[in-house]
């Protein structure tokens, strides 16, 4: 049974930062073909907030380029989410995502991010 965890969250002041990451286990793949991060605020949609491929290759969204980086090591189906110069905004409950294909896609439980002064 494939297992996704996040560890990281927590409370930090704005112009702060905080460093997620996540495991995947128990998987068949020896890399997943997607991974990433998502978070969802009170009130609003779930939201991609950075991806990154098998082959290296990421995507953020235009509130966050600049300020968080993404990073993954194949040989552990890990990934990580690097986030610097937190605002307010960033506040939400962040997940992680394992993906190979339509059917083989796998979120973790979520862990909370708040920036508050």
């Amino acid at each position: 049974q494939v297992q996704v965890v996040e560890f990281g969250g927590g409370s930090v002041q704005p112009g702060g930062s905080l460093r997620l990451s996540c495991a995947a286990s128990g998987s068949i793949f020896s890399t997943y073909n997607m991974m990433g991060w998502y978070r969802q605020a009170p009130g609003k949609q779930r939201e991609s907030v950075a991806t990154v491929t098998r082959g290296g290759s990421t995507n953020y969204a235009d509130s966050v380029k600049g300020r968080f980086t993404i990073s993954r090591d194949n040989a552990k189906n890990t990934v990580y989410l690097q986030m610097n110069s937190l605002k307010p905004e960033d506040t939400a409950v962040y997940y992680c995502r394992a993906y190979e294909t339509q059917l083989q896609d796998y979120w973790g439980q979520g862990t909370q991010v708040t920036v508050s002064s």
